[in-house]
């Protein structure tokens, strides 16, 4: 029975040869062989799939980048982009922060660097909207830089193969270091891609198929017979709760009013339909006095929506008008044409929930 007085030193190689015959094909990526023949991803690839990556699944971002680059080919088109066009193609990936710092950040590279990013994590962190992570994944997987490189899933896998007992994210220092003594001089953009797969398909946060693991000799977690345990992390405290109201007006002829939300804050720039302020408060406007204008507004029950932060429960109101009222703040917009629109999960929730059928009519 293996124990941890019998493990072995952990090592980048058994994992690189796992990653040789297992990885996962994403259109971001270049395979081993390409990369062992010195072949490197395309800087803008890495980049804009690393910044959709974040908190969000591969199968919901294999959509998104494939229409990024569709509309898109280059950095410096993407610079060219209209803000409203960006943030329509991102609308129901979510966290739109990183589609304001993309449109940025392109810009940035476009203007300041000649369409060339920087190729060091040094000089990848001097752009807009790069962090301490997209500049070490993009450094070592378009540039081969020895960076350390830590997602959630490396972090899952490095926290089982030393025990690491400290919670998250008090342990992140610490398993940052063991990454960077991990991470081979050689390769070290397929390493970071191999731990990233590793997490995703073997390492996995419930039932880890250890037999099949490249690290199962080494492994501290799996020697204790505990990897479910690890990552360790502190209690989560409660949500808060906010409340608001949303307003559905519709038209006979089939439009619907929209407006945009001002460019800074939660979903900054992005389109919605008129709400009242969010508030944690008892007393918080969620009733048809709030609406943009008086009419007969009918309640269509309660939208709820989960941010990082806080949870938002939104009172629903539609009204059926005969015509566009010009004095409105905002625009009068097809529902044919939902889908062209930079509206955000929970926009769309409410507009489903005032007309079941909106989203049936577009291409989203």
């Amino acid at each position: 029975m293996m124990t941890l007085a019998t493990l072995t030193a952990p090592s980048a190689k058994p994992l690189l040869d796992w990653y040789d015959r297992h990885h996962r094909d994403l259109p971001w990526r270049v395979s081993p062989p390409m990369a062992k023949r010195g072949i490197t991803a395309e800087p803008y690839h890495v980049w804009l799939s690393e910044v959709m990556l974040q908190q969000t699944t591969v199968p919901a971002v294999k959509p998104y980048f494939l229409n990024f680059l569709a509309r898109w080919p280059t950095v410096g088109d993407l610079a060219d982009a209209p803000n409203e066009d960006v943030m329509a193609a991102w609308a129901g990936l979510g966290y739109y922060a990183r589609a304001r710092n993309l449109k940025k950040c392109a810009e940035a590279v476009a203007r300041e660097h000649g369409g060339v990013f920087p190729d060091t994590e040094e000089g990848l962190k001097a752009l807009p909207g790069i962090g301490d992570y997209t500049a070490a994944a993009v450094a070592a997987i378009a540039f081969n830089r020895q960076a350390s490189v830590m997602d959630g899933n490396i972090e899952r896998v490095i926290s089982r193969l030393y025990a690491i007992s400290t919670p998250l994210p008090a342990a992140k220092p610490l398993m940052k270091q063991k990454v960077g003594a991990l991470t081979p001089a050689d390769r070290p953009g397929d390493f970071a891609q191999a731990m990233m797969d590793l997490g995703a398909t073997i390492c996995t946060p419930k039932r880890p198929a250890c037999a099949l693991c490249p690290f199962n000799g080494s492994c501290q977690a799996l020697a204790l017979h505990d990897p479910e345990h690890f990552p360790v992390k502190a209690a989560k405290k409660a949500k808060p709760v906010r409340k608001g109201a949303a307003f559905v007006a519709v038209t006979s002829d089939g439009d619907i009013l929209l407006r945009r939300r001002i460019e800074t804050g939660l979903l900054g720039g992005m389109t919605e339909v008129p709400t009242t302020g969010w508030t944690a408060r008892v007393d918080g406007e969620t009733s048809a006095d709030a609406a943009p204008f008086a009419a007969d507004w009918e309640p269509c029950g309660t939208v709820v929506h989960v941010f990082t932060h806080f949870e938002l429960r939104l009172s629903i109101w539609r009204v059926a008008i005969p015509s566009a009222l010009p004095s409105v703040d905002g625009w009068w917009e097809a529902v044919t044409n939902l889908h062209a629109q930079a509206l955000p999960t929970v926009m769309k929730k409410a507009i489903t929930s005032a007309i079941p059928l909106a989203f049936n009519h577009s291409k989203d």
